[in-house]
């Protein structure tokens, strides 16, 4: 481990080498490999870092433990040597304050620095971050700990609502708390089903159903069908659907919990999607009206919910003006 390193004009080097902790050790960049084969000393503070198990397979010798600013300065100063320092998850905070009071004070011939990130975070990275997270909480917290799903449930729908309003506002920065205020049910509920005596199940399982269910619902993009218009994507869609579920009626998996003019245009579009030769119910009272007007906002592309949310929003701005807010 005492190559030399082309092209450097200062004496010596010293690489503070960064690795994630959301990449699988051992996957560490070229570069990375390149100094650690060439330093002429390795060292890590950390005796548990993931990393090492997979430096010593490869032949690099690391010391556990660290130097000062002076005495690795001094070590590369000699020789035109160099120094890879494996940085822990806390940083190195010691080592660099005293690395940048030396360069800082003009009187020294500073060996060249380096920080080399080792690996990248993939997109999504930080998702591994709250399965973390939230795992810690469910073991360590009293209030978390023992919580149901049952429990949780009426938190899944005013996250719901939160979001709906963010969206419904164009207000960015409460779209994307909100968005991970819903994220958290999710990863909370998972983690929730990790512990069932019975039955268990993990977020890893939720995102493998999610994901096999996307591929297959998608043939245009995984597979060799064809689609070129959003009507096409929806037939392709409800096709792959319908063939999973097998359900027997247009009606299964429509939840009946859920807003009545959301139930109501959820099972227009049903009837409309299938063609079916449906009369509207006839009766008295306001339902039956509302109902007609339902169905007649999603045959015209409306979301009637949507549309009378925002007249109702109207509306209390109208009554706050009333009382001179």
């Amino acid at each position: 481990m005492n190559d030399s390193v082309p092209g450097d004009s200062a004496p010596g080097r010293i690489v503070l080498l960064t690795t994630s902790h959301r990449v699988a050790p051992g996957l560490l960049s070229w570069p990375a490999w390149q100094a650690l084969r060439a330093a002429d000393r390795v060292l890590c503070a950390d005796a548990g870092h993931p990393q090492l198990p997979y430096l010593r397979e490869a032949g690099v010798e690391v010391e556990h433990g660290s130097a000062t600013a002076r005495e690795l300065v001094d070590f590369c100063s000699t020789g035109r040597r160099s120094a890879v320092v494996l940085t822990s998850a806390e940083g190195e905070s010691a080592l660099t304050d005293g690395l940048a009071r030396l360069a800082g004070s003009g009187r020294e011939t500073m060996p060249a620095l380096e920080l080399l990130p080792g690996s990248y975070d993939l997109p999504g990275a930080r998702l591994l971050d709250l399965v973390q997270v939230m795992d810690r909480i469910r073991v360590a917290c009293p209030w978390s700990g023992i919580r149901t799903h049952q429990d949780l449930a009426k938190y899944a729908l005013e996250e719901t609502y939160e979001l709906l309003e963010a969206i419904e506002t164009g207000d960015r920065e409460a779209l994307r708390e909100e968005l991970g205020d819903v994220l958290l049910q999710v990863v909370f509920h998972a983690r929730i089903a990790q512990d069932d005596p019975d039955e268990p199940f993990s977020v890893d399982d939720v995102a493998g159903v999610i994901v096999d269910k996307l591929i297959h619902r998608h043939p245009h993009v995984f597979g060799e069908e064809s689609a070129q218009t959003p009507e096409e994507v929806r037939a392709h869609w409800m096709r792959t659907k319908d063939a999973e579920k097998g359900r027997e009626s247009v009606t299964e998996g429509v939840p009946l919990g859920q807003p009545a003019l959301a139930l109501s245009a959820k099972l227009a579009s049903r009837v409309r999607s299938q063609g079916l030769d449906v009369t509207l119910p006839a009766g008295d009272g306001i339902g039956y009206e509302l109902l007609a007007l339902a169905v007649r906002a999603e045959a015209a592309g409306t979301d009637p919910e949507t549309a009378l949310r925002a007249a109702a929003r109207t509306y209390r701005d109208a009554i706050r003006a009333a009382e001179g807010l």
